[in-house]
């Protein structure tokens, strides 16, 4: 890792709350310069977690008293966990406040989704958000939780709000070949993307480099509307591209949680993170990352 110079005889401790696909991503960044701890709920994923070079810990957000072995063990912490499924606030991130330490640092990962539909809007991260669902409220309350810890404590925090995460084995495929349909131009909305390697490379630029209580977009250059996107990676795979409906005629196929996903329009900004954190995106569009054979 380039510019990322730690003294070797006594590596830094980070943390890293709920390690799962892009924890395992971030995991190979992490251990050759810090000592690093993830936190799993699945007690049979130590070994896979042990031989990707971290330390494994049993924790469930759930339960406060498997934290406790947490408090203090780590000034930097990642936070990747994501809220429970129902309700509006987050009890998971409120649990984990109570053992954070003091003066440490801190990233959170967030979802661009508490900014609600925008119409299509361009903005950066100076926008308010308006979350319109449970799922982005529940977001909005572990942001609103880790800014009165890090205030109180005086800890560094660090919120990125993340759009749809894609990998190789992250795409809409099984979808594709069920047919699923998406919206008519006219009825479509915009969207946002980051692919999961480079989501873990604005995670580790955050810790070192990122301003105290700052919030990011982590997203790429893309400026796609859905059902494009849906047509590239069909086009792609060699798959047949998803039939059009206007909504009012898709709604009544689709279910409502991708209902939701599909009546939110938005197109993020990303100049901070490449002028504050430095970020250079491996993949800075989702056509560059489909020509790519090791996405």
């Amino acid at each position: 890792m380039k510019n990322f110079k730690i003294q070797q005889f006594r590596r830094p401790r980070v943390l890293i709350v709920g390690c799962g696909d892009v924890g395992m991503r971030l995991l190979p960044l992490l251990t050759p310069h810090f000592r690093v701890f993830a936190t799993t709920s699945q007690p049979e994923r130590r070994a896979e977690l042990r031989a990707a070079g971290a330390v494994p810990l049993v924790a469930n957000l759930d339960d406060p008293a498997s934290l406790r072995r947490l408090a203090g063990l780590a000034p930097w912490v990642v936070h990747l966990a994501p809220p429970p499924a129902e309700g509006v606030l987050d009890s998971r991130t409120r649990n984990l406040t109570a053992i954070l330490p003091e003066q440490g640092r801190l990233v959170y990962i967030s979802t661009t989704g508490v900014y609600g539909d925008c119409g299509g809007a361009l903005f950066d991260e100076s926008r308010p958000v308006a979350p319109r669902n449970a799922r982005a409220l529940r977001r909005v309350d572990a942001e609103r939780t880790l800014r009165r810890w890090a205030q109180r404590s005086g800890a560094a925090l660090s919120v990125l709000r993340v759009p749809g995460i894609y990998a190789g084995d992250r795409l809409p495929i099984k979808r594709l070949q069920q047919g699923t349909p998406a919206l008519i131009e006219a009825d479509d909305v915009y969207t946002n993307h980051i692919h999961a390697d480079d989501l873990a490379a604005i995670i580790v630029r955050a810790l070192l480099c990122a301003l105290p209580n700052r919030t990011y977009h982590a997203v790429d250059d893309s400026e796609m509307k859905m059902a494009e996107y849906f047509d590239a990676v069909a086009d792609a795979f060699q798959l047949p591209r998803p039939p059009r409906l206007p909504r009012a005629e898709l709604q009544q196929v689709v279910t409502p949680a991708l209902l939701s996903f599909m009546s939110e329009s938005r197109r993020l900004k990303n100049g901070r993170i490449k002028r504050e954190l430095g970020v250079r995106l491996r993949y800075p569009t989702v056509a560059v990352a489909l020509q790519c054979k090791d996405m």
